[in-house]
């Protein structure tokens, strides 16, 4: 094992320096995917011990009903997760990985969030789908700028027809530079930032299956390079293929949204 390869418990050994050179030079943003992430006995449990998809539906929440995003539910309350889960949470949260994380993206100071805002369990079910977008960049409340997403699949004998993929597009959503399937134990990790669009391609899967998933994500207190002060949620893009959705169906729903937050506006005031 060389100096630069680290090894924690339940993650397969990671040479950082050979990941950083990698990270480097990704587009369109820093970025890099790694299969067989976790130690097999370890990533198995994971996956034996994950909600079925109606067990998702009581224990969390429909991310969104949109045109935007479907069919998606998400547990993010890490007392509800059994220990394997809670073992991996706990990894992926600890300053060990963080500074790894840290140094691999050359960004120092990384944090992690412990109350899994917009992450942990993700399933998305049959016919569901998440739209290209940016994320939100900033938490208010807690003055935290988001840096970047790490996902981990849990997914056995995914077959590529049957979709869900996560992809990344270029700044102008002209070009989807990367398209990774959500197979067993792989592991997605980029940076966020104005420009950092991707989404998830339908899910096409047999009715009794589901898309799954666990996320994270991290921040800093330090200002981004990118920070213009000008903080925002989720923005969406239409594909380039998605001239109906882009033209009408996203701006109705942005309509839609204002309407409903003036509405709780008033009714609050």
């Amino acid at each position: 094992m060389t100096t630069s390869t680290l090894q924690f418990n339940g993650i397969n050994p990671i040479d950082q320096e050979a990941l950083r050179a990698q990270v480097q030079v990704a587009k369109p943003v820093k970025n890099f995917m790694i299969d067989n992430f976790l130690d097999e006995s370890f990533a198995n449990e994971v996956h034996d011990c994950f909600p079925s998809f109606e067990e998702a539906k009581a224990l969390g929440k429909n991310t969104a009903a949109t045109v935007n995003e479907q069919n998606k539910y998400q547990v993010t309350d890490s007392t509800s997760f059994k220990p394997p889960l809670l073992k991996l949470h706990e990894m992926l949260q600890s300053d060990g990985f963080c500074d790894l994380l840290a140094n691999v993206f050359d960004i120092p100071n990384i944090l992690s969030d412990p109350e899994l805002v917009g992450g942990g369990i993700h399933q998305t079910g049959p016919r569901g789908h998440l739209d290209v977008h940016v994320d939100f960049n900033y938490v208010k409340e807690r003055k935290l700028f988001r840096r970047m997403n790490i996902l981990i699949y849990f997914n056995k004998d995914w077959q590529d027809d049957w979709g869900g993929n996560i992809e990344l597009w270029d700044s102008n959503v002209k070009n989807c530079v990367h398209s990774f399937t959500p197979v067993f134990n792989r592991c997605v990790v980029f940076e966020t930032n104005e420009i950092s669009y991707h989404g998830v391609t339908a899910v096409k899967c047999p009715e009794s299956m589901a898309r799954r998933s666990f996320a994270g994500y991290y921040y800093t207190t330090d200002e981004p390079e990118w920070w213009e002060g000008n903080a925002h949620s989720t923005i969406f893009k239409a594909r380039p293929d998605e001239k109906l959705k882009g033209s009408v169906l996203m701006p109705a729903e942005k309509i839609s949204r204002l309407v409903r937050r003036a509405k709780r506006k008033i009714l609050g005031s």
